[in-house]
């Protein structure tokens, strides 16, 4: 019976022991510091960023002549004169106008056409100029046809700037998540409090000057066809505009 007891208090007592070792690992392993290699943090990127933007990468004449039938919105807002296209050529001497972001255009036809000088700032001569030739169907009763500069030929070699003039597809549906205020901000070329830089580009135009390379966070001066409006921005939100004569 001694022996029995002894046995069994010797059980006991491996049992608790086992028992209070395991506790103890346990408590460590809670409150040890964790030095297990952990994931970086996903960068959260904003929406704007996540738009997928076509390309086509033209780089023959045919490939500017396929666009025949489709229909393109302005994205280089501000920049580029447009012509009367009259005869089978474009009026370089009778501007109608400079192109405006996010304007529609319906395309036409492409031509080469040698281009004064005086046509040649923001896309250079070369022998010939390619013009895409358009009409605008936003603005009600206008059937004319328009001509605006895409790119130009060089000893027999093309050089084509319509991914960087254009969206392909239409922005109101790439940009959907920027809201009917936004857009109607944008589409009567205006600017609200709220709007970020990306959105104030596309309804005012890309020329500008800024006060900061700092993006979102700056004073830009946008030259908005002869009416220059200074916008600061604050963490990419429009928190003042005003109207500035000396640009």
């Amino acid at each position: 019976m001694e022996n029995g007891a002894k046995a069994a208090i010797g059980a006991t007592v491996v049992l608790i022991l086992a028992v209070g070792v395991r506790v103890g690992m346990i408590y460590h392993e809670r409150n040890a510091p964790d030095n297990s290699v952990k994931a970086p943090a996903r960068e959260v990127l904003p929406a704007d960023d996540l738009v997928f933007l076509k390309k086509k990468r033209p780089d023959t004449l045919k490939d500017i002549k396929d666009l025949a039938g489709s229909t393109m919105w302005v994205s280089a807002g501000g920049q580029l004169e447009y012509y009367p296209f009259v005869g089978h050529a474009a009026q370089y001497g009778k501007s109608a106008g400079t192109l405006l972001g996010a304007e529609p255009l319906v395309v036409k036809d492409a031509v080469e056409q040698v281009a004064p000088k005086t046509a040649t700032f923001r896309i250079p001569g070369g022998d010939k100029q390619v013009l895409l030739v358009f009409t605008r169907p936003n603005v009600a009763g206008d059937t004319k046809e328009y001509a605006v500069p895409v790119g130009y030929r060089q000893a027999g070699a093309y050089t084509f700037y319509t991914d960087e003039i254009f969206f392909y597809d239409d922005p109101h549906e790439l940009y959907k998540h920027w809201g009917p205020e936004i857009w109607r901000a944008v589409d009567a070329h205006q600017v609200i409090l709220g709007m970020n830089e990306r959105q104030v580009e596309l309804s005012l135009g890309q020329v500008s000057k800024s006060t900061s390379q700092t993006y979102g966070d700056r004073m830009v001066v946008f030259a908005n066809l002869g009416k220059p409006m200074a916008v600061t921005f604050t963490k990419n939100k429009v928190t003042a505009f005003r109207a500035d004569q000396g640009y």
